[in-house]
């Protein structure tokens, strides 16, 4: 089964909603960093996020990074996503597990930690991006989303996030939701979305059960919407050799000159795939060249 996103409003106006599943894109980001279970659902909370906080975009040239730090075991997670709802994740330290939480959940929070901020960084292609910033709620991830939301985009937000796996550690249930209360809304309307949120005690227990649909369902319980958009998601990454080389460029003649010297080999690894990139000595006095003359 593949990824599934979908994008739907009430038809009074009143909410709009994101929901989708990530057991593919969280399973290939474990495999990719080889991610502890703690740290497995971290990643995979944020991935889900940025999934459907991208297709919030408005432009396909746009993108968004999220990056949470608690200064927590796990250091920092950053994800990147577009208009497309593919997304890329990085983990500091995937090598992390702890004991489950009081509710004999994965202990996120504690893995995160809360002595820091949540960082939303908008590229619209204008000179500067947009950055938010808010203090990290209880490093849950999902609450920490929903205070930004609040914060800074003054839109009030109910988000859930989850991903479960199986007793070898493969994700065998991920996904989530995003639903958003609209300037002007209706109080019935917000008063069943509220009573629907809260009778959802895991959003993967239910895309275990019912599937995507289910999800949405049970989100919309008694409250009409429409679906304006439904796609398939995937972990993508963008990386590229033109893209390394401009990396190596950028660290500027005397660090490239440095080393072609001691070591007369680059090897370059991509922070969200982990794809390796060579450039012998011959490739890094060309990019030397490139340097001096840039």
């Amino acid at each position: 089964m593949e990824d599934i996103l979908i994008r739907c409003t009430s038809n009074d106006g009143s909410i709009r909603l994101f929901c989708c599943t990530t057991i593919n894109i969280v399973e290939e980001a474990r495999l990719i960093h080889n991610t502890y279970p703690v740290a497995t659902a971290a990643l995979g909370r944020m991935l889900t996020a940025g999934s459907m906080m991208g297709t919030m975009l408005k432009s396909e040239k746009d993108s968004i990074t999220l990056q949470i730090n608690g200064k927590g075991p796990i250091g920092s997670i950053i994800v990147v996503s577009d208009i497309s709802g593919d997304v890329r994740g990085f983990i500091a330290n995937p090598f992390v597990d702890l004991k489950p939480n009081d509710k004999g959940k994965f202990d996120v929070g504690g893995a995160v930690g809360t002595d820091g901020v949540f960082t939303v960084i908008k590229d619209l292609g204008l000179k500067e991006p947009y950055i938010g910033q808010v203090p990290i709620v209880n490093g849950e991830i999902g609450d920490d989303i929903a205070s930004y939301f609040v914060s800074s985009e003054q839109t009030p937000t109910a988000v859930a996030l989850g991903v479960r796996l199986t007793q070898n550690g493969t994700v065998n249930s991920a996904g989530g939701f995003i639903a958003q209360v609209m300037p002007n809304a209706d109080e019935k309307t917000i008063d069943l979305l509220e009573r629907n949120v809260l009778n959802i005690k895991s959003v993967t227990d239910v895309i275990a059960e019912n599937g995507l649909k289910g999800l949405l369902d049970r989100v919309m319980n008694k409250i009409e919407y429409t679906v304006h958009e439904k796609k398939i998601i995937r972990y993508r990454c963008n990386c590229n050799r033109d893209r390394l080389e401009k990396a190596l460029i950028a660290l500027g003649e005397e660090n490239i000159r440095e080393i072609i010297e001691e070591q007369g080999q680059a090897e370059l690894v991509c922070h969200f795939c982990n794809n390796k990139y060579q450039f012998n000595k011959e490739e890094l006095e060309d990019i030397l060249n490139k340097a001096i003359n840039d």
